[in-house]
């Protein structure tokens, strides 16, 4: 079960740090984002470079720090610090939300399938629904992570050709900049405001500390300073992909200033569609649904991973090895189920963007927050930081689905964020100063310090972890050097960028065959 939810523990940094980023990455980055930065201009980047400094943050402080707990998920983390109660609960809701989360990051890989091909969205949906749930549930976290780290160079080859090409389009960057609407390049506007990057900025902060998706990737390796390079490499990259990642959109915006409506959610397929030589498209495509299914397969795999170690083991603790992988891959399945049902969804809710927010502002702080300062305080214990997160769920539940009608009042995006992750740290806050005042006693951290006193460290010597590890770089370096290959091979039958691509084919190719002969 250790193999199939945490890859033995022992995963290499720079694989769990590419994991993490295309975690958190997706489609909807392209879609979402993309949308953003079509209609909005640089206000995207400025967005997503909060999430650089969160990654940094997080690799400093808070990834190491969950390395030391020893434990197998987040919620095995709440059970010895909070008590058993506390993580059923916080289980139920975090299984709710990740259902939400996961079907979020599904539609817009659906989206841009459709965008592309003209397959109806509702057929991508379930196809490419079924696709991911079966291979997370046969491959557990080893798919995930070969996945991801496969996709990442298939990726960023693809939008480096993408960038050049687009720029081309329309005559240079002199040209951009001229014929971009005024404000384009602004870091803030109306809607975007500063106060809303700096709530959106704690909620990444919120988020990728202490998701529990995410949390595996800081307990999945080695050693605590391994869980510190995770964050780094997470914030490295976030510091470089947005400049990149955006300017296709932003660029498609002067090709074709027309789009309205959910239409400029294409806005990135669109403009790779103008420029990619024969078969890239296809490439490309081919990386944006991994990449999407990353985010989708990170979130299954830790939900089943809940459901079978800290739900079903619970109930069954002599259970064996292989009945317990057994049970987390049929949860798999049928977390794989309500997420395409939920993705099917989501043009009811209102698009994508407005899901993708609205779940952020309601969720990000009240869910991850607490527990996550539980992990630093001796003070908070499972009545404090269950009741922050029920009380802040309901305050932004009210101003989302009530105020409007009943009082008629509605709050902007900026105040949304800012009430969404402001009401959890003053909650948190007052108790802290509450605590300290009146010397209460802290009984649920001194039980923890016990209870991990007692255990034996679960650092296994499994001599198959190198194996493993080996085995699955070389998947990875025969996964990279096949795709150098193929973008070689369409640079030979392209009409067009055929140095560009030529020349990204034999780096990528000989990348792939590096990483290969690393891991002999």
């Amino acid at each position: 079960m250790k193999s199939f939810f945490a890859a033995g523990g022992n995963l290499p940094w720079w694989m769990s740090g590419l994991s993490l980023f295309m975690s958190f990455f997706s489609a909807g980055t392209f879609v979402v984002w993309g949308s953003i930065a079509y209609t909005s201009g640089w206000v995207a980047v400025s967005i997503q470079w909060t999430m650089c400094i969160a990654g940094f943050i997080i690799g400093f402080v808070i990834a190491p720090k969950w390395r030391k707990t020893n434990a197998l998920t987040a919620a095995e983390f709440i059970t010895n610090r909070l008590g058993y109660n506390t993580q059923k609960i916080y289980t139920y809701i975090f299984l709710f939300v990740s259902i939400f989360t996961t079907g979020a990051f599904l539609y817009p890989v659906a989206k841009i399938v459709e965008v592309s091909t003209g397959i109806p969205i509702t057929a991508s949906i379930v196809f490419l629904g079924c696709l991911i749930l079966i291979y997370t549930a046969v491959g557990g976290l080893w798919a995930v992570i070969v996945t991801d780290v496969l996709q990442f160079v298939v990726l960023t080859a693809a939008v480096l050709i993408v960038v050049p090409l687009a720029f081309d389009k329309i005559n240079g960057i002199e040209n951009f900049v001229a014929n971009a609407p005024e404000g384009f390049f602004s870091l803030i506007n109306e809607e975007y405001t500063g106060g809303f990057l700096v709530a959106f900025g704690l909620y990444n902060l919120f988020f990728i500390a202490g998701n529990w998706a995410y949390v595996q990737r800081y307990t999945s390796v080695s050693t605590p300073r391994d869980a510190k390079k995770v964050g780094w490499i997470f914030g490295a990259l976030y510091t470089i992909s947005p400049l990149v990642w955006m300017l296709p959109p932003m660029i498609y915006r002067v090709l074709n200033p027309n789009l309205d409506g959910l239409a400029d959610e294409g806005a990135y397929l669109l403009m790779c569609k103008e420029v990619l030589p024969v078969g890239m498209l296809g490439l490309m495509l081919g990386g944006m649904i991994f990449a999407t299914s990353s985010s989708v397969n990170t979130t299954l795999n830790i939900a089943a991973g809940v459901l079978t170690n800290d739900v079903f083991k619970h109930f069954k603790p002599n259970a064996s090895e292989s009945v317990l992988v057994k049970v987390g891959r049929i949860a798999t399945v049928s977390l794989g189920i309500l997420t395409i049902l939920v993705a099917l969804m989501v043009p009811l809710m209102g698009g994508i963007v407005e899901v993708v927010l609205s779940l952020a502002a309601l969720t990000g702080g009240a869910l991850f927050l607490p527990p996550l300062w539980a992990l630093f305080s001796k003070n908070q214990n499972g009545v404090s930081v269950l009741s922050v997160t029920m009380v802040s769920l309901l305050v932004n539940g009210f101003f989302k689905f009530i105020s409007p009608d009943l009082l008629n009042i509605s709050l902007s995006r900026g105040v949304e964020m800012a009430v969404g992750v402001g009401i959890p740290i003053v909650l948190l806050g007052s108790y802290e100063i509450f605590a300290i005042l009146t010397k209460k006693k802290q009984t649920a951290y001194l039980a923890y310090i016990n209870h991990q006193n007692k255990s034996t460290v679960a650092a296994d010597e499994d001599e198959n972890d190198g194996a493993q590890n080996k085995k699955g770089g070389r998947v990875i370096g025969i996964g990279v050097a096949v795709t150098g290959l193929m973008i070689a091979v369409l640079s030979l039958i392209g009409s067009t960028g055929k140095i560009l691509v030529g020349i990204m084919g034999l780096l990528v190719l000989t990348l792939g065959l590096i990483v290969i002969r690393k891991n002999k």
